[in-house]
């Protein structure tokens, strides 16, 4: 399903990577692979334990689903066209600009140390490697990697520690030289030598990195990454040396095509196909290109993954199985009551189909429709979820009980249900920011905010001032009529970056292209993969609406007073966690929680004349209905609350560029991705923004820009800790705080639906795991039928 995302970092799957640069601390940024706080040394007893129990084990991850066959069963032959959103303007996918399609490039034909199984855990990939091991901890962490006597390049030359001295050099950051898009871990190797033999890599590491299993993963030969020139400009175009099953032939620009062809020095399971070709197909075009043989796979929405439920339906296939593994149909029936219930806020299958007729016409909808029979729908979860985002730089939103308090006020189940209960898909909210459902790290912490409560949010936004009454003097001072909406149609003012002064927003260009990619924050030099951009001025002690409070606690609102005795209402509200021994009340809620003595209504609010509206911007893109069917419940839900939106929906090559990096928002929708190395590709997504020297705000990729020096300090330990268990424990305290911290609510594990042809074999909709491109092909025919090759064998 198409929605904007933000990149996907390590791999850049889908959307550009953006440049790093380095933070006056001299902290390296970097990209969520590829894919985002509050909290005080007083309360870490509470946030720590503060969890609904459910953990990895227990929270079952959606397989994938790409018609898994065997490979005796898969044709040796054909050639698959797969849709990429566009051609790659770069091979190197170290690079600020690469995208999905250089990551699909780069699986095919470079080597992947470790990659990603189903449960998004790495994996060593015996193609490359006969082991990797930690062999020592003290003095300095050394990591031995033993590699495949078989690996070569595709000159025959073995791979070996030139390749992996090469790449440190290239993207540890101290040659400024190589124009890189991030450094993570690469900057802590101290060095890189020859073990035993030429099998033998033997890194030893100046800092240790628990995430070093990231590391060389695509790893480039030396003749790329060895001399800036190469690695800036020649693997832009060109990749003459590689050592996957595939192995590029050709980029056409003009063409919109990218081939590979079969690596005749790969030493593994040959490829079954011939070649595979990416074809660079707009998502409004897929399924023409589809009914008409463009492509063979293409990721699609919504809408046709409905029109090739019908067309089945209508041959006699009724939504059941068809080729290999089972692929399962898209959602229920057009008029399902699933399907109804999601029309009541969005497109619903008939409207969405009663559009596409209407855009194809008749005629050729007709033909389209009879060509997608020989179609099938896979379905899984991505490894990414969309979040509520709430930009704490400014205006309402600064005060983490407004944020609180728009938290409180949805219902993320039935946010959730809108989006994948129509799909057939699980429609449990996400309750971690740093790992998803199946994952061994996953935990859910939402109990450090609070579930759904109308009464709750009502109560913190009286305690902070707005009411009622506030609205009644803001209606009085305008001659405004009592019932007047600052929504509706009044142009209310939105306290937010767009309200400061010029000097306070000066945010930096080169935001994300199409498809929503954020971009990064006042990248210094070139940023990385959701590179942040330098928002709204900082005002004087204020970072990223976050003012220390005395005592060392860096928790938002903690100098707001002391916290609620116990008995009183305060308490009262808090959930049972915060009542356990080492608890502190206020830890999680803000203190006022029930603001007692006020008994908050349903209706506008208003503070000292000013009516509290909030900007709401979403993307407006023909694949962004389910975001905004998202938005248009949230709207609803905070008006319950007395929280009015003022609705902006904008293009998708601005989405983030215009108004997310550049913080000219209130509240947004979209994406992150998931990764297996939260504690790298994580911080820099809440890392707490830095004041620059011209008074504009350093906020890496943190686009809510709330942040703090314990979430800070809590990730460096995590990347630094060896022990696997102690590292994840201490990442789920991160998430506790991020959570209590209401900047950035996760809503939805999304949705991931891919069209295939339906005797395509081992591709379609992949989840985490990591494709094995040797296996994919089309599987044989059955000779009962007497069907012959066609036209792609």
């Amino acid at each position: 399903m198409s929605e904007v995302d933000a990149p996907r970092g390590r791999t850049c799957s889908r959307t550009p990577c953006f440049r790093t640069s380095r933070s006056r601390s001299g902290r390296s940024r970097t990209p969520r692979s590829v894919a985002l706080l509050a909290s005080g040394v007083l309360v870490l007893p509470v946030l720590a334990g503060c969890t609904s129990g459910e953990g990895g084990a227990e929270a079952v991850a959606v397989p994938a689903d790409i018609g898994q066959a065997g490979r005796n069963q898969v044709e040796q032959g054909g050639t698959l066209r797969w849709a990429v959103d566009s051609v790659p303007t770069t091979l190197n996918a170290f690079q600020a600009d690469a995208d999905g399609a250089t990551a699909r490039v780069a699986g095919a034909v470079l080597p992947s140390l470790f990659t990603l199984d189903q449960r998004g855990r790495p994996q060593l990939n015996p193609d490359y490697l006969e082991s990797a091991e930690l062999v020592d901890r003290e003095p300095k962490q050394v990591v031995l990697y033993k590699l495949n006597q078989e690996a070569v390049w595709t000159d025959g030359r073995e791979i070996g520690a030139p390749d992996f001295v090469a790449q440190w050099r290239a993207l540890n950051g101290k040659d400024s030289a190589y124009w890189t898009a991030r450094n993570a871990g690469y900057e802590r190797i101290e060095k890189i030598e020859r073990g035993k033999s030429d099998l033998e890599v033997r890194v030893t590491f100046a800092r240790p990195y628990a995430d070093w299993r990231s590391l060389f993963s695509p790893l480039y030969p030396k003749e790329t990454m060895g001399a800036p020139a190469s690695f800036n400009d020649g693997a832009r175009t060109e990749l003459p040396v590689t050592a996957g099953p595939f192995a590029l032939q050709k980029v056409d620009g003009e063409d919109g095509t990218v081939t590979l062809v079969r690596n005749p020095r790969w030493w593994g399971d040959p490829a079954k196909l011939d070649s595979l070709v990416l074809r660079a197909v707009p998502r409004d075009r897929r399924a023409a290109a589809l009914a008409t043989g463009a492509v063979d796979l293409a990721e699609i929405d919504r809408g046709v993954a409905d029109r090739i439920a019908v067309a089945r339906k209508g041959q006699g296939g009724g939504g059941g199985d068809s080729g290999p593994g089972a692929a399962a149909e898209a959602g229920e029936p057009a008029d399902s009551e699933q399907e109804r219930s999601a029309g009541r806020v969005g497109e619903g299958g008939s409207t969405l189909l009663a559009r596409e007729r209407g855009d194809a016409g008749p005629a050729r909808f007709a033909s389209e429709q009879t060509a997608l029979r020989g179609f099938v729908v896979r379905k899984s979860l991505e490894p990414a979820y969309t979040q509520l985002a709430l930009n704490g730089e400014s205006g309402p939103l600064a005060d983490e009980r407004v944020r609180r308090a728009v938290a409180r006020a949805l219902d993320r189940r039935e946010l959730a249900e809108t989006v994948l209960k129509p799909l057939g898909l699980p429609a449990k909210p996400v309750g971690s920011h740093l790992a998803l459902a199946g994952q061994p790290g996953y935990a859910d912490s939402s109990g450090a905010l609070g579930g759904q409560d109308t009464a709750e949010a009502r109560a913190l936004l009286a305690d902070a001032g707005w009411t009622r009454e506030g609205a009644r003097a803001a209606e009085s001072d305008t001659k405004a009529g009592p019932e007047k909406s600052p929504a509706a149609g009044s142009s209310p003012t939105v306290q937010g970056p767009s309200a400061q002064s010029p000097a306070a927003r000066s945010a930096s260009p080169g935001g994300p292209a199409a498809g929503g990619s954020p971009s990064a924050s006042r990248p210094a030099s070139p940023s990385a993969s959701p590179s942040p951009v330098a928002g709204g001025g900082a005002r004087a002690g204020a970072v990223g609406a976050v003012v220390p409070a005395a005592g060392g606690d860096d928790k938002p609102g903690a100098d707001r007073g002391a916290a609620a005795p116990a008995g009183s209402d305060g308490d009262k509200a808090m959930p049972e966690a915060h009542k356990r021994e080492g608890g502190v009340a206020g830890a999680y809620a803000p203190v006022g929680t029930r603001a007692p003595g006020r008994s908050p209504v349903a209706g506008p609010l208003g503070k000292d004349g000013e009516p509290l509206s909030l900007r709401f911007v979403l993307p407006s893109g023909p694949g962004s209905e389910p975001l905004r069917a998202v938005g248009d419940r949230i709207r609803r839900m905070l008006d319950e609350v007395g929280i009015r939106t003022e609705v902006k929906k904008v293009a998708e090559d601005s989405f983030f560029k215009d108004h997310i990096a550049s913080g000219h928002y209130d509240l947004a929708l979209w994406s992150w991705p998931a990764t297996a190395y939260p504690a790298t590709d994580a911080r820099p997504i809440y890392a707490k923004p830095e004041p620059a020297t011209d008074g504009s705000l350093l906020v890496e990729q943190n686009y809510t820009r709330v942040g703090t020096d314990r979430i800070d300090q809590l990730f460096d330990e995590a990347v630094s800790e060896l022990d696997e268990r102690k590292s994840r424990d201490l990442m789920k305290q991160v998430d506790a705080r991020i959570w209590a911290a209401a900047a950035s609510i996760p809503l939805y594990q999304r949705p991931e639906l891919v069209a295939a042809k339906h005797d395509l074999a081992n591709a379609g909709a992949f989840g985490f795991s990591a494709p094995r491109y040797q296996d994919i092909g089309f599987v044989k025919a059955k000779p009962a039928h007497g069907a012959g090759a066609d036209s792609r064998r």
